[in-house]
């Protein structure tokens, strides 16, 4: 059953290590939350390792200036690990074949940097779908657009049997008070209409594994089993944490914030959080109105 908790100091000493969600966690895609990092930084001082797991497609210092710019300093975590980095890694090692039909944003194209530690990396070439062999999605060319808008493109990919590799798994991100479409949405559709969609992100297990690689970087002696997994995406965050076998810690006041009944000052409502969890099927070990 999970216990829902006021504070994640209440529960931080039982853990050498916390993998944390950014977007909805640390930050609502604007700004910093104060009292998120404020616990970031207590939860170091007591020793803790801070390693930011998200699901952003951009290489891990592009994500560093992001949140610098967002008020989420240097001294609330200790490494970050992002699913561009893991599905980089795979698109350098020919995941989706030498040219590619690339769906994103102007800012997602740091994506295509170099990655200088791949040996012999294939040449990425970015061309138009009929001469693709294959697609990277890092997001919608419009955020607010519905996915079903790609309907005719991706049954053209499906038809040449063209794998999608996707950068970011997660459906949708609340910018603000505006709710995008992430990339997630649109490997989701490939994937329904008979199409291979790749995921690097959570709840996928590379994420993790990068996420291991990281820590041990800054330091090699984190029981394995003394990490916890926090979030606001039952099936990215929590999920992920759960298949990892690892604790997970829920932050209801994201993603999720009407279903539990969440709001800016109290929740979530025991009841709502039981019929959500038992609707998604998936049971944190903790749950928290928002990251404090």
């Amino acid at each position: 059953m999970t216990q829902i908790i006021n504070s994640f100091l209440d529960v931080a000493g039982e853990y050498d290590a916390a993998f944390v969600d950014l977007w909805g966690c640390m930050h609502d895609g604007i700004r910093a939350h104060p009292a998120a990092v404020a616990a970031m930084q207590d939860y170091r001082s007591a020793g803790g390792r801070v390693v930011l797991v998200t699901n952003s497609p951009r290489p891990w210092a592009s994500v560093h200036k992001q949140i610098n710019g967002m008020g989420v300093p240097d001294d609330s975590f200790d490494a970050i690990a992002t699913s561009g980095d893991s599905a980089r890694a795979a698109m350098f090692r020919g995941a989706v074949g030498s040219d590619v039909w690339f769906i994103g944003e102007d800012h997602d194209q740091s994506f295509f940097k170099p990655m200088e530690l791949l040996d012999d990396p294939v040449t990425i070439n970015r061309v138009p779908l009929d001469q693709a062999d294959g697609i990277v999605c890092c997001g919608p060319f419009d955020p607010q657009a519905h996915p079903d808008t790609y309907r005719p493109q991706f049954l053209a990919a499906k038809q040449r049997g063209l794998k999608l590799l996707c950068a970011n798994p997660d459906i949708v991100v609340d910018r603000g008070e505006t709710r995008e479409w992430c990339a997630g949405a649109l490997a989701q559709l490939y994937t329904e209409m008979g199409g291979e969609s790749l995921y690097f992100g959570k709840p996928h297990p590379p994420v993790y594994d990068l996420a291991r690689r990281r820590l041990a970087q800054v330091d090699n002696h984190v029981d394995p089993q003394r990490i916890i997994c926090i979030g606001d995406g039952i099936r990215t965050d929590v999920l992920g944490g759960l298949q990892e076998d690892l604790d997970t810690l829920f932050i209801t006041g994201g993603l999720a914030a009407a279903e539990t009944a969440t709001t800016a000052s109290a929740g979530p409502d025991a009841g709502a959080l039981a019929r959500y969890l038992q609707a998604e099927q998936v049971t944190p070990t903790f749950a928290i109105g928002h990251l404090r």
